[in-house]
């Protein structure tokens, strides 16, 4: 779980859900790179801590949600003054949803902010974050 600090125990594993096999940090980015490239442009990430880590893309820019607990509104990475409305998230489920740039990140940057969830349990401090609790 997370301490009141917000670090998590090293003890946290984290596997694509559905998938028996844990992911490691250092091989999220080309597990999702991967998923995308498929079509899978949404990835859902499970911890053995109870936590989710969502990731839709449109394979230029990603939303980035991790989540403490199903119900939990959580939080999500953010791109401070983005202006824009990109298009183009898939669900797994085949709906498409826009969100404002201001809540997505590019590719890059969301994949360097799961490395870090997985790597440590939070996102990294220079990443931009909102709280939606």
């Amino acid at each position: 779980m997370v301490d009141s600090a917000g670090t998590v125990g090293a003890a946290e594993s984290w596997g694509f859900a559905g998938d028996t096999v844990a992911v490691s940090a250092d091989a999220v980015a080309e597990a999702v790179r991967a998923r995308i490239a498929g079509g899978k442009l949404e990835s859902l990430l499970e911890s053995s801590a109870g936590r989710t880590l969502f990731v839709v893309s449109n394979t230029e820019r990603a939303m980035v949600m991790l989540l403490d607990h199903p119900g939990d509104p959580g939080e999500h990475a953010t791109d401070p003054g983005a202006e824009e409305w990109s298009d183009g998230f898939v669900l797994s489920n085949g709906q498409a949803d826009e969100y404002p740039d201001a809540d997505t990140v590019p590719l890059d940057e969301a994949l360097r902010i799961v490395r870090h969830i997985l790597a440590v349990g939070r996102p990294p401090a220079d990443a931009a974050w909102a709280v939606d609790r």
